[in-house]
C-alpha cells in the first residue's frame, strides 16, 4: 500500500514548510478577505471589510494585532444602546403608533359619552368624578392589551428570539420599550380629559401634579403588562388575561363608580391591585377635595411598577 503523504507535504513525512519570503498561513490575504466580503461572506458589506483590514495587522510570526480598537462599556454604552433601541422602537412600531391612539380615544374619550347616555343628567360632583376618571381607563389598553398582544405577535412571527438577540443590553431594549409605550399613551389621556370636562360640562381644577400622575400611571401599567406579555409564553394565554383585564375594569373596577360603593370584599382586593390607584392619583390632580389619601395610591403603583421591573429582569435574566 502506498504511504500517505503528511499534510501539505512534500513527502511521506515531510512537514509543510513555508517559503522564503511567503506570510504565515494563519490567516488570508486582505485581498482574499475583501473578496469573499464582495462574493457575500458573513463579515458585512465592503466598505466594513475594508476598515477590518486597516485595523486588523499580522506580525512577522502570524499573529493578530489589533492597531484600534474602540470597545464601550459601562453607562455609556448602555446609553447608546437604550439610544439606538428608542429609534428601533419608535420605527418598528409604524401602524401600532396609530392603533394605539384609537384604542385610547374608544376607551378614554368613548366611554366618557357613554357613560352619559347610561346616567343622563348628572349633579356636578358626580359628572366631576366621571370626568376624572376616564383618563385612567384611556391607560389600560396601552400596557394591559398592546404590549401583551404586541409580544404574542412576535412569538407568533418566530421574531421574538431575534429580538433579544440584538447586541444590546437587554435591560436597555426593556427600558426602551416601557419609555416608548409611556410616552405612547398621553395624548390619548389629554383627549380623554378634554372630551369627559365637554361631556359633563364640568371644569376641571387641573394642577403641576398631573405630570407625575399620568407619568406613574402609564408608566405602571406599562411595566406591568410588559412583565405578564414575556413571563406567559402562550401567545393564547397572554390574548386571553389581556381581554379578561379589560372586562375586570370596566365592569368591576371602581375608576368612575366610588369604591364605596363596592362590597367589602370587592373593595379589599382593589385597594391592592393598581386599577383603583391610577383613578385616584389621576382624579387628585384634576379636582380638589375628592381625594383623601392619594399618598398611599402613589406607593402601591410605585410597587407595582417595581414588580415590573422585577419580572421583566426575571424573564431577561433567564433568556440569558
Amino acid at each position: 500500500m502506498a504511504a500517505l503523504r503528511a499534510h501539505g507535504g512534500g513527502g511521506p513525512c515531510g512537514a509543510h514548510r513555508r517559503p522564503r519570503g511567503q506570510r504565515d498561513a494563519l490567516l488570508p490575504h486582505p485581498r482574499h478577505l475583501r473578496r469573499s466580503v464582495d462574493d457575500g461572506g458573513r463579515l458585512g458589506d465592503r466598505k466594513e471589510a475594508l476598515m477590518a483590514s486597516r485595523d486588523l495587522s499580522v506580525t512577522s510570526t502570524g499573529v493578530l494585532t489589533v492597531d484600534s480598537l474602540t470597545v464601550t462599556t459601562g453607562l455609556r454604552r448602555w446609553l447608546r444602546s437604550y439610544t439606538m433601541m428608542l429609534r428601533f422602537d419608535v420605527r418598528g412600531l409604524g401602524q401600532w403608533l396609530a392603533f394605539g391612539f384609537l384604542i385610547q380615544i374608544l376607551m378614554g374619550a368613548g366611554l366618557a359619552v357613554m357613560y352619559g347616555f347610561y346616567l343622563g343628567d348628572v349633579t356636578p360632583v358626580v359628572g366631576t368624578f366621571m370626568a376624572s376618571g376616564v383618563p385612567a381607563i384611556a391607560l389600560i389598553p396601552i400596557g394591559f392589551v398592546m404590549i401583551p398582544n404586541m409580544v404574542a405577535e412576535q412569538r407568533i412571527s418566530q421574531t421574538y428570539d431575534f429580538l433579544w438577540s440584538l447586541p444590546v443590553p437587554r435591560m436597555a431594549a426593556a427600558a426602551s420599550t416601557f419609555t416608548v409605550f409611556t410616552l405612547m399613551a398621553l395624548p390619548g389621556v389629554a383627549v380623554a380629559i378634554g372630551v369627559g370636562a365637554w361631556n359633563y360640562g364640568v371644569r376641571l381644577d387641573v394642577s403641576p401634579m398631573i405630570i407625575p400622575a399620568v407619568l406613574l400611571t402609564s408608566l405602571m401599567a406599562t411595566s406591568v403588562g410588559f412583565g405578564m406579555a414575556h413571563g406567559v409564553k402562550n401567545p393564547v394565554a397572554v390574548n386571553f388575561l389581556a381581554n379578561m383585564i379589560v372586562f375586570f375594569v370596566l365592569l368591576f373596577t371602581p375608576i368612575v363608580v366610588p369604591i364605596a360603593q363596592f362590597p367589602d370584599w370587592l373593595a379589599s382586593i382593589h385597594r391592592v391591585l393598581p386599577f383603583y390607584h391610577m383613578a385616584q392619583v389621576i382624579r387628585d390632580a384634576l379636582t380638589s377635595g375628592l381625594v383623601a389619601d392619594v399618598g398611599l395610591s402613589y406607593l402601591v403603583l410605585g410597587a407595582w411598577t417595581i414588580l415590573g421591573w422585577f419580572a421583566t429582569a426575571w424573564v431577561v435574566g433567564r433568556r440569558g
